[in-house]
């Protein structure tokens, strides 16, 4: 019986508060468009046209969604130890930024060796950008929060500098943007007459790799009791200080890629206006997910599908692609209290089956140490 009950809590918190989450979202925008005067029909059709059905659009869709599947674990990872990391926006352009180095500097490289190298140059990037938080708060307590945003201020603004006026910087370009990297560096095409690159694989390949990392490894442990309680971490001989510090350090690497990644993949070089709230926005995908890597993929494509749809829907019928916006931030709001969502549904709240996993986490902390 208390199997049963707690095996139907994770079914509630894994996937009927997502869904019911992400249709109160479409309801609440709905409302919004109606209250324009528009049509929410018109509009969530030319929304899903412009996602699945129209020229190429399936592809541009999961275009879209191979960031948010990086960045998305990349913030899910840092909630696993506790810690949220605001800042993968600025780690996704000090990826793209050493991407670009790596991509443009390194000529000659045959591409099965220049490739990995652009894209372990994007992970180094972030994971630099991302391990200053980290030891700001392991050192000093500085909270990450704040320390992440302050970071991504700084990465835009080093960005603008080295790309407008700075060392890497185009000068036979009228835009402002760094020249396009070398051919050898450039992710290759996996659909001939589309823009979906290679990029898809190492993303699909990213969530077991996490998964692994955070169930089946001891740093995974260590990362999930941190988060847990570190308290209970430091009773057991973890060294908090240094968890937080490889957590953000990891975090910031899969940030980096998705950057470096963008620029092998899509557009071949950087410029001034690169991103355009992907790493805001992973932090939706993350929470939609409850923080669970599998998950993080239908997550990610459905937020890929809603920012590649925006722009049809606005074309189509003048809603703002704002409106998605509208919709992220409902899910965000029902996903932080499951408590309004079963309010709303008349859901009766399963009790905890236990805390089984708890003792078995615990007795796992004391034979390791």
């Amino acid at each position: 019986m208390k199997l049963d009950r707690a095996l139907r809590r994770r079914l509630f918190e894994a996937v009927v508060l997502p869904v019911l989450s992400v249709a109160c979202g479409f309801v609440v925008a709905g409302v919004a468009v109606l209250l324009t005067g528009n049509d929410p029909i018109a509009a969530f059709t030319a929304l899903f046209q412009g996602a699945f059905t129209n020229d190429r659009a399936f592809g541009e869709t999961l275009v879209a969604t191979i960031p948010y599947i990086f960045l998305g674990l990349a913030v899910a990872l840092g909630f696993r130890a506790g810690l949220f990391n605001i800042g993968a926006e600025g780690q996704f352009y000090l990826g793209a930024i050493f991407g670009v180095l790596a991509g443009n500097h390194l000529q000659g490289l045959p591409g099965i060796l220049h490739i990995p190298v652009a894209l372990a140059f994007g992970m180094l990037g972030g994971f630099l950008w991302a391990a200053i938080p980290g030891l700001l708060k392991a050192r000093f307590g500085a909270h990450e929060v704040i320390t992440t945003i302050m970071l991504n201020y700084v990465a835009f603004q080093l960005t603008d500098f080295l790309i407008n006026q700075g060392p890497m910087s185009d000068r036979h370009s009228t835009a402002p943007r760094t020249p396009f990297i070398d051919a050898g560096a450039q992710l290759p095409i996996l659909f001939a007459g589309s823009r979906l690159h290679a990029g898809l694989i190492l993303a699909l390949l990213a969530v077991p790799v996490v998964w692994f990392l955070i169930e089946r490894t001891t740093i995974g442990f260590r990362i999930r009791t941190v988060g847990f309680s570190q308290g209970a971490a430091r009773a057991a001989g973890i060294s908090v200080a240094w968890t937080l510090v490889v957590t953000m350090g990891i975090s910031g690497a899969l940030a980096g890629l998705a950057g470096s990644d963008e620029i092998l993949g899509v557009s071949h070089y950087m410029p001034s206006s690169f991103s355009v709230g992907y790493g805001f926005d992973s932090i939706a995908v993350a929470l939609l997910a409850r923080s669970n890597p599998w998950a993080i993929l239908p997550s990610a494509f459905l937020f890929g599908a809603m920012r590649n749809g925006a722009a049809f829907m606005q074309l189509e019928t003048q809603v703002s692609a704002d409106l998605i916006s509208i919709v992220q931030a409902i899910v965000i709001m029902f996903v932080a209290a499951p408590a309004m969502v079963r309010w709303i549904f008349r859901l009766r709240e399963v009790p905890a089956g236990g805390i089984q996993i708890t003792q078995r986490e615990t007795a796992g902390v004391t034979s390791e140490t």
